[in-house]
């Protein structure tokens, strides 16, 4: 499923900015690109996404908006400034130039005056975990706002699938009477008007009418299809589930196929299996 999720705040005295995007992936993958000295809160970042969003690949980025203030100290190199001044005065002198050495000019000079840098603090785990927070919180809404798109979507879907099992329901029985009927009327032509040994006949009819019998197939998709209506009204991670349901539901229909030995059975069967592609295929959108 897609989402994406922005989220601010202050952290170490800047201010940095999460940003989360999901697409589909069958599986969990996640990509962090977190600044500096964010990185040491990458496997943490992952954790919370991983407890948040089961499937999908996720980028999570973070930058700053506003970078924290490095503490430092200034430092002056007195020998170099000296240096620097001497210089000037001797520069002053030869060419019989007027006018004061200036402060700004001499502090602005190579290693005359630097800024010592201190360890960077640690970082605030604990504010920067909590924008993290924030942001999956904006990505599980969107989700979730797709997520009820789609199962609306798989209800038609097995609304049409159960359609289409009525129709193959009300054709199977006149299917095996005609079946019956085919089998009298080829058996008596073959006899050429002698006498039809019923007994045999009536075998044969009730053997054809087991091998053509779907009645059991047709009950375990019914049963497969309220499942899938039971599952698309859970919470938490569905599609999984939904997937495995999809596999039984086509090995079911394939059956009824193979036993089909009727033109609007096989039709139905036909569009069946074109239902229950439309269904992996949305499938593979849920989480």
């Amino acid at each position: 499923m897609t989402g994406y999720g922005l989220a601010s705040g202050s952290a170490n005295g800047g201010k940095v900015q999460v940003e989360i995007k999901t697409v589909n992936h069958r599986h969990f993958s996640a990509n962090v690109k977190l600044a500096t000295p964010l990185q040491s809160m990458e496997g943490e970042v992952r954790r919370a996404a991983n407890e948040t969003i089961h499937r999908g690949h996720v980028t999570i980025s973070a930058r700053w908006l506003e970078e924290p203030e490095r503490p430092g100290t200034p430092r002056v190199n007195i020998g170099r400034a000296k240096a620097v001044v001497d210089a000037l005065r001797e520069l002053q002198a030869e060419l019989d130039l007027p006018g004061e050495i200036d402060l700004s000019f001499v502090a602005r000079q190579p290693e005359v005056l630097t800024i010592v840098v201190e360890e960077t603090p640690e970082l605030d785990e604990r504010a920067f975990a909590g924008i993290v927070a924030m942001a999956l919180d904006v990505v599980v809404e969107t989700r979730e706002r797709e997520g009820a798109s789609l199962a609306n979507e798989l209800n038609v879907q097995l609304e049409n699938l159960t359609s289409l099992l009525e129709t193959v329901e009300t054709r199977a029985p006149q299917r095996l009477t005609a079946e019956r009927d085919r089998l009298r009327t080829s058996v008596g032509e073959l006899l050429e008007g002698r006498q039809i040994d019923e007994d045999r006949l009536s075998l044969e009819i009730a053997l054809l009418a087991d091998k053509l019998d779907v009645s059991e197939e047709m009950v375990r998709l019914k049963t497969h299809i309220d499942a899938c209506r039971e599952v698309l009204k859970k919470d938490g991670p569905i599609g999984r589930e939904l997937a495995f349901l999809g596999q039984e539901m086509l090995r079911e229909t394939n059956t009824i196929g193979s036993k089909a030995n009727d033109a609007s059975i096989v039709q139905a069967v036909i569009d069946m299996k074109c239902v229950l592609e439309k269904y992996r295929e949305q499938v593979e959108n849920i989480e």
